[in-house]
């Protein structure tokens, strides 16, 4: 087991299987160092556990957590595609889409619910850069879709 993935086991978290693509992509791509997932839902054992616009039907806090399953999604893919995510030297970029009601302004502390992991998981290596976007709907009405950038060795 993975350094990454014993300190998920620590936190009582785990990586999913790797969810499968919902149309033609592939979930994780490596190239020259540089490896990037697909759009991540959260997934839980294949289904949303909720749907909906942020703001609206899907409360912020809950959203948080939600963009936390969308990055273990994420590591998932990342690991099916390295072999082990202890060759994750950095987190470079995560893009966090929120589905929001018109007047929800609160994308980057949803978006927080992924970034502390990362953080939590990969220490000084999993600060990085980020945008937290605002769109109106997403993939199977998902509130949240989130997309991750890493270098490997």
């Amino acid at each position: 087991m993975s350094r990454v993935e014993e300190r998920l086991g620590l936190m009582g978290l785990g990586l999913p299987p790797v969810a499968a693509p919902v149309a033609a992509y592939v979930p994780a791509l490596a190239h020259n160092g540089t490896a990037t997932t697909s759009g991540q839902l959260p997934f839980v054992e294949g289904q949303l556990p909720a749907t909906g616009k942020v703001g609206a039907e899907v409360d912020a806090d809950l959203a948080r957590e939600f963009a936390a399953l969308a990055v273990l999604n994420a590591l998932a893919a990342l690991k099916a595609e390295l072999g082990d995510l202890d060759r994750v030297t950095r987190v470079l970029k995560v893009t966090v889409f929120v589905a929001s009601a018109p007047d929800f302004t609160g994308q980057p502390g949803v978006a927080n619910g992924a970034s502390e992991l990362l953080g939590e998981v990969f220490g000084d290596a999993g600060q990085h850069t980020r945008s937290a976007v605002g769109v109106a709907v997403l993939p199977l009405d998902a509130p949240v879709e989130l997309e991750v950038t890493v270098a490997y060795e």
